[in-house]
Protein backbone atom coordinates (compact mmCIF):
# COMPACT_ATOMS: atom_id res chain seq x y z
CA UNK A 1 0.00 0.00 0.00
CA UNK A 2 1.35 3.85 -0.73
CA UNK A 3 0.56 6.13 2.72
CA UNK A 4 -1.31 9.02 2.19
CA UNK A 5 0.22 12.83 1.36
CA UNK A 6 -0.90 14.65 4.51
CA UNK A 7 -2.12 17.71 2.22
CA UNK A 8 -5.08 16.63 1.37
CA UNK A 9 -5.99 15.10 4.93
CA UNK A 10 -5.90 18.90 5.89
CA UNK A 11 -7.86 20.09 2.68
CA UNK A 12 -10.27 17.44 3.99
CA UNK A 13 -10.39 18.97 7.96
CA UNK A 14 -10.31 22.85 6.18
CA UNK A 15 -13.56 21.75 4.16
CA UNK A 16 -15.28 20.30 6.94
CA UNK A 17 -14.17 22.92 9.70
CA UNK A 18 -12.30 20.30 11.94
CA UNK A 19 -9.26 19.49 12.71
CA UNK A 20 -7.47 15.84 12.77
CA UNK A 21 -5.26 14.09 15.13
CA UNK A 22 -1.50 13.81 14.05
CA UNK A 23 -0.67 10.52 16.93
CA UNK A 24 2.83 9.92 17.92
CA UNK A 25 3.61 5.93 17.72
CA UNK A 26 6.19 4.18 18.51
CA UNK A 27 4.96 0.21 17.89
CA UNK A 28 3.04 -1.53 15.69
CA UNK A 29 0.65 -1.77 18.67
CA UNK A 30 0.25 1.39 18.56
CA UNK A 31 -0.45 1.99 15.11
CA UNK A 32 -2.72 -0.33 15.14
CA UNK A 33 -4.94 1.56 18.03
CA UNK A 34 -5.18 4.82 16.07
CA UNK A 35 -5.74 2.22 12.77
CA UNK A 36 -8.56 0.91 14.70
CA UNK A 37 -9.91 4.08 16.12
CA UNK A 38 -9.68 6.12 12.65
CA UNK A 39 -11.39 3.05 10.46
CA UNK A 40 -14.04 2.80 13.23
CA UNK A 41 -15.23 7.02 13.48
CA UNK A 42 -14.40 7.44 9.28
CA UNK A 43 -11.45 9.77 10.99
CA UNK A 44 -8.13 9.79 8.27
CA UNK A 45 -5.24 8.73 10.62
CA UNK A 46 -1.83 10.60 10.98
CA UNK A 47 0.79 8.89 12.49
CA UNK A 48 3.78 11.30 14.09
CA UNK A 49 7.32 10.02 14.60
CA UNK A 50 10.51 12.40 15.87
CA UNK A 51 13.70 10.84 15.34
CA UNK A 52 13.44 9.07 18.75
CA UNK A 53 10.66 7.23 17.67
CA UNK A 54 12.07 6.78 14.78
CA UNK A 55 15.04 4.66 16.54
CA UNK A 56 12.20 2.95 18.26
CA UNK A 57 10.97 1.58 15.64
CA UNK A 58 14.23 0.02 14.35
CA UNK A 59 15.14 2.94 11.44
CA UNK A 60 13.13 4.43 8.89
CA UNK A 61 12.33 1.25 6.43
CA UNK A 62 11.35 -0.13 9.29
CA UNK A 63 9.11 2.55 10.73
CA UNK A 64 7.32 2.60 6.90
CA UNK A 65 6.82 -0.67 7.12
CA UNK A 66 4.97 -1.04 10.63
CA UNK A 67 2.81 1.66 9.90
CA UNK A 68 2.13 0.02 6.44
CA UNK A 69 1.35 -3.59 8.30
CA UNK A 70 -1.05 -1.76 10.66
CA UNK A 71 -2.78 -0.01 8.17
CA UNK A 72 -3.06 -3.21 5.77
CA UNK A 73 -7.00 -3.02 6.04
CA UNK A 74 -7.73 0.70 7.05
CA UNK A 75 -10.69 1.79 5.53
CA UNK A 76 -9.21 5.24 6.09
CA UNK A 77 -6.56 7.19 4.21
CA UNK A 78 -3.16 6.79 6.61
CA UNK A 79 -0.22 9.48 6.82
CA UNK A 80 2.93 8.73 8.42
CA UNK A 81 4.59 12.26 9.20
CA UNK A 82 8.30 12.57 10.49
CA UNK A 83 8.00 15.61 13.21
CA UNK A 84 10.36 17.92 13.82
CA UNK A 85 13.41 17.44 12.11
CA UNK A 86 15.91 19.73 12.01
CA UNK A 87 17.77 18.67 9.58
CA UNK A 88 18.01 18.02 6.00
CA UNK A 89 19.91 14.67 5.89
CA UNK A 90 17.22 12.90 7.72
CA UNK A 91 14.37 14.14 5.89
CA UNK A 92 16.10 13.00 2.54
CA UNK A 93 15.96 9.46 4.40
CA UNK A 94 12.94 9.51 5.38
CA UNK A 95 11.32 10.32 2.05
CA UNK A 96 13.63 8.12 0.64
CA UNK A 97 11.85 5.49 2.90
CA UNK A 98 8.72 6.24 1.79
CA UNK A 99 6.86 8.54 4.64
CA UNK A 100 4.42 10.74 2.95
CA UNK A 101 4.93 13.71 4.87
CA UNK A 102 7.41 15.57 6.64
CA UNK A 103 8.19 18.41 9.20
CA UNK A 104 11.46 20.58 8.91
CA UNK A 105 11.54 22.08 11.69
CA UNK A 106 13.60 25.21 11.50
CA UNK A 107 11.60 27.57 14.31
CA UNK A 108 15.11 27.64 16.55
CA UNK A 109 16.78 29.53 13.42
CA UNK A 110 16.31 33.26 12.48
CA UNK A 111 13.87 33.92 10.10
CA UNK A 112 15.79 34.36 7.18
CA UNK A 113 17.92 30.88 7.81
CA UNK A 114 14.37 29.11 8.13
CA UNK A 115 13.03 30.35 5.45
CA UNK A 116 16.14 29.15 3.08
CA UNK A 117 16.44 25.74 4.73
CA UNK A 118 12.17 25.37 4.49
CA UNK A 119 12.52 25.69 1.14
CA UNK A 120 15.22 23.58 0.14
CA UNK A 121 13.14 20.70 1.82
CA UNK A 122 9.98 21.95 -0.22
CA UNK A 123 11.77 21.69 -3.11
CA UNK A 124 13.48 18.16 -2.18
CA UNK A 125 9.83 16.85 -1.11
CA UNK A 126 7.41 17.85 -3.22
CA UNK A 127 9.05 15.74 -6.36
CA UNK A 128 7.87 12.95 -4.65
CA UNK A 129 4.54 14.16 -3.90
CA UNK A 130 5.38 14.49 0.20
CA UNK A 131 3.60 16.94 2.02
CA UNK A 132 5.64 19.77 4.05
CA UNK A 133 4.76 21.32 6.84
CA UNK A 134 7.32 24.21 8.13
CA UNK A 135 7.11 26.05 11.53
CA UNK A 136 7.08 29.42 13.04
CA UNK A 137 7.41 30.01 16.45
CA UNK A 138 8.20 28.58 19.56
CA UNK A 139 6.62 26.24 21.60
CA UNK A 140 7.01 27.02 25.75
CA UNK A 141 9.19 24.12 27.11
CA UNK A 142 11.69 21.62 25.48
CA UNK A 143 12.31 20.43 22.33
CA UNK A 144 15.40 18.69 21.63
CA UNK A 145 18.08 20.98 22.97
CA UNK A 146 15.83 23.99 22.46
CA UNK A 147 14.38 25.76 25.82
CA UNK A 148 12.11 28.24 25.36
CA UNK A 149 10.53 30.20 28.39
CA UNK A 150 8.16 33.51 27.49
CA UNK A 151 5.32 32.67 26.04
CA UNK A 152 4.26 36.09 24.22
CA UNK A 153 7.90 36.64 23.02
CA UNK A 154 7.65 32.56 21.30
CA UNK A 155 4.07 33.11 19.65
CA UNK A 156 4.09 33.26 15.79
CA UNK A 157 3.84 36.98 14.19
CA UNK A 158 0.85 36.93 11.73
CA UNK A 159 2.83 39.07 9.60
CA UNK A 160 6.07 36.86 9.53
CA UNK A 161 3.79 34.02 8.98
CA UNK A 162 2.40 35.53 5.83
CA UNK A 163 6.00 35.84 4.02
CA UNK A 164 7.06 32.38 5.43
CA UNK A 165 4.42 30.85 3.42
CA UNK A 166 4.43 32.68 0.22
CA UNK A 167 8.85 32.45 0.33
CA UNK A 168 9.22 28.56 1.06
CA UNK A 169 5.63 26.88 -0.46
CA UNK A 170 5.09 24.64 2.93
CA UNK A 171 1.62 22.72 2.44
CA UNK A 172 0.91 23.03 6.84
CA UNK A 173 2.15 25.55 8.99
CA UNK A 174 2.73 24.82 12.62
CA UNK A 175 2.17 27.78 14.66
CA UNK A 176 3.11 29.23 18.46
CA UNK A 177 -0.04 30.44 20.26
CA UNK A 178 0.47 29.20 23.87
CA UNK A 179 0.76 25.74 24.06
CA UNK A 180 3.86 23.77 24.76
CA UNK A 181 5.50 20.09 24.70
CA UNK A 182 5.05 17.71 27.39
CA UNK A 183 3.14 17.96 30.18
CA UNK A 184 2.25 21.46 31.25
CA UNK A 185 3.18 22.94 34.83
CA UNK A 186 0.38 25.41 34.74
CA UNK A 187 -3.06 25.71 32.67
CA UNK A 188 -2.32 26.95 29.27
CA UNK A 189 -4.52 30.35 27.43
CA UNK A 190 -4.65 29.60 24.08
CA UNK A 191 -4.07 33.15 21.86
CA UNK A 192 -7.24 32.86 19.87
CA UNK A 193 -6.90 36.10 18.88
CA UNK A 194 -3.95 35.78 17.55
CA UNK A 195 -4.64 32.59 15.89
CA UNK A 196 -7.62 34.17 14.11
CA UNK A 197 -5.56 37.05 12.79
CA UNK A 198 -2.68 34.53 11.37
CA UNK A 199 -5.56 31.90 10.02
CA UNK A 200 -7.42 35.14 8.23
CA UNK A 201 -3.79 36.17 6.32
CA UNK A 202 -2.28 32.57 5.30
CA UNK A 203 -3.94 30.42 2.75
CA UNK A 204 -2.84 27.26 3.98
CA UNK A 205 -3.79 24.91 6.98
CA UNK A 206 -2.36 25.58 10.35
CA UNK A 207 -1.07 23.25 12.82
CA UNK A 208 -1.25 23.25 16.12
CA UNK A 209 1.50 21.20 18.52
CA UNK A 210 1.13 20.53 22.05
CA UNK A 211 -1.86 19.09 22.02
CA UNK A 212 -1.44 16.92 25.22
CA UNK A 213 -3.40 18.02 27.99
CA UNK A 214 -4.45 21.40 26.82
CA UNK A 215 -8.03 22.36 28.07
CA UNK A 216 -10.22 20.80 25.36
CA UNK A 217 -13.19 23.84 25.32
CA UNK A 218 -9.95 25.78 24.18
CA UNK A 219 -8.73 23.07 21.21
CA UNK A 220 -12.30 23.23 20.10
CA UNK A 221 -11.75 27.28 19.77
CA UNK A 222 -8.71 27.02 18.60
CA UNK A 223 -9.99 24.96 15.44
CA UNK A 224 -12.80 26.83 15.11
CA UNK A 225 -10.59 29.79 14.04
CA UNK A 226 -8.15 27.55 11.43
CA UNK A 227 -6.75 24.57 13.35
CA UNK A 228 -6.86 21.75 10.84
CA UNK A 229 -4.27 19.20 12.50
CA UNK A 230 -3.40 18.68 16.25
CA UNK A 231 -0.19 16.80 17.00
CA UNK A 232 -0.66 14.31 20.48
CA UNK A 233 1.84 12.35 21.65
CA UNK A 234 2.55 12.60 25.54
CA UNK A 235 -1.01 11.75 26.01
CA UNK A 236 -1.00 8.60 24.16
CA UNK A 237 2.02 7.68 26.11
CA UNK A 238 0.47 8.37 29.29
CA UNK A 239 -2.96 5.83 28.22
CA UNK A 240 -0.49 3.63 27.28
CA UNK A 241 1.74 3.24 30.50
CA UNK A 242 -1.13 3.99 32.60
CA UNK A 243 -2.84 1.05 31.19
CA UNK A 244 -0.11 -1.52 32.76
CA UNK A 245 -0.95 -0.15 35.88
CA UNK A 246 -4.59 -0.93 35.76
CA UNK A 247 -4.04 -4.05 34.82
CA UNK A 248 -1.67 -4.96 37.80
CA UNK A 249 -4.16 -3.80 40.04
CA UNK A 250 -6.30 -6.50 38.65
CA UNK A 251 -7.51 -9.70 40.69
CA UNK A 252 -5.09 -12.80 39.27
CA UNK A 253 -3.21 -10.66 37.12
CA UNK A 254 -0.69 -12.17 35.38
CA UNK A 255 2.38 -10.79 33.35
CA UNK A 256 1.28 -12.01 29.92
CA UNK A 257 0.54 -10.79 26.30
CA UNK A 258 -3.05 -9.42 27.91
CA UNK A 259 -1.20 -6.74 28.75
CA UNK A 260 -0.34 -5.30 25.01
CA UNK A 261 -3.57 -6.25 24.41
CA UNK A 262 -5.37 -4.28 26.92
CA UNK A 263 -2.54 -1.19 26.34
CA UNK A 264 -3.56 -1.10 22.43
CA UNK A 265 -6.92 -0.76 23.47
CA UNK A 266 -6.85 2.01 26.22
CA UNK A 267 -4.58 3.67 23.46
CA UNK A 268 -7.77 3.06 20.91
CA UNK A 269 -10.82 4.57 23.05
CA UNK A 270 -8.39 7.69 23.96
CA UNK A 271 -7.44 8.10 20.45
CA UNK A 272 -11.34 7.90 19.59
CA UNK A 273 -12.40 10.56 22.34
CA UNK A 274 -9.13 12.84 20.62
CA UNK A 275 -10.92 12.32 17.39
CA UNK A 276 -14.49 12.97 18.55
CA UNK A 277 -13.29 16.14 19.91
CA UNK A 278 -11.60 17.55 17.37
CA UNK A 279 -14.80 16.81 15.44
CA UNK A 280 -16.42 19.24 17.59
CA UNK A 281 -18.51 16.76 18.98
CA UNK A 282 -19.45 16.42 22.94
CA UNK A 283 -17.90 13.85 24.68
Amino acid sequence: MRLAPMKPILELAEERNVAYGAFVTVSYEMARAAIEAGSELDVPVIFITGTDCVELLGGYDAAVETVKRAACDSKVPVALHADHFKSYDDIVKAVNAGYSSVMFDGSGLPFEENIRETKRVVDFAHCFGVTVEGELGRLVGEEGDLKVLGPEAAQTDPDEAVEFVERTGIDALAVAIGTQHGHYVAAPHLNIERLAKIDSMVKVPLVLHGGSGTPIDQVQDAIRHGIRKINVATDVLVSVADSFGEMEKRPGFKYNTTMFINSKECAKEFIKTKMRQFRLENV
